[in-house]
C-alpha cells in the first residue's frame, strides 16, 4: 500500500498544513506517522509544561508575598481560588481552538499568551499593590490552565488508536509535571534569597523558547474538524457529568491542593517559605509520575474498581490528615498530604480511563459490533473529555475556597479536611452505585432470552 502523502498545504492556507494523515495505515504510521506524531508531541508537551507552570505560580508567589503586602490568609486563598477558576473555564474553548487555528498555530498562540499573565506578575510583584491588581493579575494567569485541553486534542489527532493511552498518558504526565517543577525553581530562588522576580524572570524566555520551537517543528492536521454535535451529545448524557463529578474528586484535588498545600502549612503550621518549599513539591510530583500507573491498573483491574478502591485510600489520608491537623502534630500530617497527592494522581489514571469503557459498553447495549461501536465510543469520549477536564478542574476551586473558610471560621484547615472526607465518601458511593453495583433486575434481565444487552460497566 502506498503511504499517503504529508506534503504541506497550499501555501495560501499558510502555516504548516498536513492534508493526509491516517495513523490506523499501519504502513503510512510506520514510514512516515510515527516520526511526525512524536516530534508533534515532544514539543506540545513542552508548551503544556509551561502551561501548567504559569497556572499554578502563584502557589508559589504567595509564599514570597509576607506581612509586608497586607494581605490575610483569606485573601491568599481567595486569589488562587479564582486563578484555578479561570483555569478551569478556559478549558472548555480551547478543546475547540485546536481545530479553528490547527494544532501548530494554537500551541503558538497559547504559548505566547502565557507571556501576558507572567511580565503582568512580573511588573506588579512588590509590597503596595492593592489585592485587587493582585486578584486581576492571578486571573490572568488562568489561561495556562487552558493549554492541557488543547494540547490533549491535538495530541489525541496525531496517534492511532493503539498508541492513544501512551501518548496522551505521556501528554497529560509531562504537563502536570509543571506543577512541582516551578515549585522546585522556586526552593532554589527561595533558597539563594532570591525574590519572585526572579522566578518570573526565569518563565519569559522559555515561554518564548516554546512559542519558537513550536513554529519551527509543529504541524497542523487539515482533517481534524470541530464535532459539534458529538459535543451537543456528550453534554446531554449522564455519564459525563457523573465523571465529572468523580474527576472533581481525583485531578480536582491534585490541582487544589498543588495551590494550598504550601499556604497550609505556612499558615497552620508556621513553616517559613523555605521551610515550605522544602515539602510542597513533593506531592504534585508524585502525583504526576504515577498518573500513568493509574491507568496501567485500570487496565488490568478494571477502571471503576481502581477508583472506587483509591477514593477508600483518599478518604483514609483525609482522616488522617483530620487527627494531625487537631494534634497539630507536623510529620504527620506532611507524610499524609503527599500520600493524598499520590492518591489523586492514581485517580487521575484510573477515572479518565473509565470515559472510553463508558461509551464503548453503551455503543455495545445499542447493539454496535466491532468498528461501528468503536467509533461510537471514540467519538462520544473524546467529545466528553474536554467537558470532563474542564469539570473536574473546578475542584481545585472547591478545595481553595473551603480552605479560605476553615482558617477564617476555626484557624486552621481541619473544617475543610471534614468537608473533603464528606466529598470523597460520596465519589465513593456514585462509583459503587452507578458502575459496580448489580441488582437483582439487571441479572433477572440478563438470564432472559428475549432481554436486550444490558449496560454492564463492572469492567470498564
Amino acid at each position: 500500500m502506498t503511504a499517503p502523502s504529508t506534503a504541506p498545504a497550499p501555501p495560501s492556507r499558510g502555516g504548516r498544513w498536513i492534508q493526509q494523515w491516517d495513523p490506523e495505515d499501519e504502513t503510512f504510521w510506520k514510514e512516515t506517522g510515527e516520526k511526525v506524531a512524536k516530534r508533534n508531541l515532544l514539543f506540545s508537551v513542552l508548551s503544556e509544561h509551561i502551561g501548567f507552570s504559569v497556572w499554578t505560580m502563584w502557589s508559589v508567589l504567595v509564599l514570597f508575598m509576607g506581612p509586608e503586602y497586607g494581605l490575610t490568609p483569606a485573601d491568599k486563598f481567595l486569589l488562587t481560588s479564582m486563578v484555578t477558576l479561570v483555569g478551569a473555564v478556559v478549558r472548555v474553548p480551547y478543546t475547540f481552538a485546536v481545530a479553528l487555528f490547527g494544532g501548530r498555530n494554537w500551541t503558538i498562540i497559547s504559548a505566547s499568551l502565557l507571556l501576558v499573565p507572567t511580565i503582568a506578575a512580573f511588573t506588579v510583584m512588590k509590597p503596595g499593590t492593592s489585592f485587587n491588581t493582585f486578584l486581576l493579575v492571578g486571573l490572568l494567569a488562568g489561561i495556562g490552565g487552558g493549554n492541557f485541553a488543547s494540547s490533549m486534542t491535538n495530541i489525541n489527532a496525531f496517534f492511532p488508536l493503539r498508541k492513544k493511552g501512551w501518548a496522551l498518558g505521556l501528554n497529560a504526565g509531562g504537563g502536570n509535571i509543571g506543577v512541582p517543577v516551578i515549585q522546585l525553581v522556586a526552593l532554589a530562588i527561595i533558597g539563594a534569597s532570591g525574590g519572585p522576580r526572579v522566578l518570573l524572570g526565569i518563565y519569559i524566555p522559555l515561554i518564548l523558547v516554546a512559542a519558537v520551537l513550536a513554529a519551527l517543528f509543529m504541524d497542523n492536521i487539515e482533517n481534524v474538524k470541530n464535532d459539534t454535535g458529538a459535543a451537543k451529545d456528550a453534554a446531554r448524557d449522564g455519564h459525563t457529568w457523573i465523571m465529572s463529578f468523580l474527576y472533581i474528586g481525583t485531578f480536582g484535588s491534585f490541582i487544589g491542593y498543588s495551590f494550598a498545600f504550601g499556604q497550609v502549612l505556612t499558615n497552620q503550621f508556621g513553616r517559613t517559605p523555605l521551610e515550605a518549599a522544602y515539602v510542597t513539591f513533593i506531592g504534585p510530583l508524585l502525583g504526576s509520575l504515577i498518573r500513568p500507573v493509574g491507568g496501567a491498573l485500570a487496565d488490568k483491574y478494571g477502571g471503576a474498581k481502581i477508583t472506587l478502591y483509591n477514593y477508600v485510600g483518599m478518604g483514609a489520608a483525609t482522616a488522617v490528615l483530620i487527627a494531625a491537623s487537631m494534634q497539630k502534630s507536623l510529620g504527620l500530617f506532611t507524610t499524609a498530604f503527599v500520600v493524598l497527592f499520590v492518591l489523586s494522581g492514581l485517580g487521575n489514571g484510573s477515572t479518565f480511563k473509565m470515559i472510553p469503557g463508558i461509551f464503548h459498553t453503551k455503543a455495545l447495549a445499542k447493539g454496535l459490533e466491532g468498528e461501528a461501536a468503536a467509533a461510537y465510543g471514540r467519538r462520544l469520549s473524546g467529545a466528553s473529555m474536554g467537558l470532563i477536564g474542564a469539570v473536574g478542574a473546578l475542584g481545585g476551586v472547591g478545595i481553595n475556597l473551603a480552605f479560605r473558610q476553615s482558617f477564617l471560621s476555626y484557624g486552621s484547615g481541619t473544617g475543610a479536611f471534614v468537608a473533603f472526607l464528606a466529598f470523597y465518601a460520596a465519589c465513593f458511593l456514585v462509583t459503587w452505585a452507578v458502575y459496580l453495583r448489580r441488582t437483582a433486575a439487571q441479572g433477572r434481565a440478563a438470564t432472559a432470552s428475549e432481554a436486550k444487552p444490558q449496560l454492564n460497566y463492572a469492567e470498564v
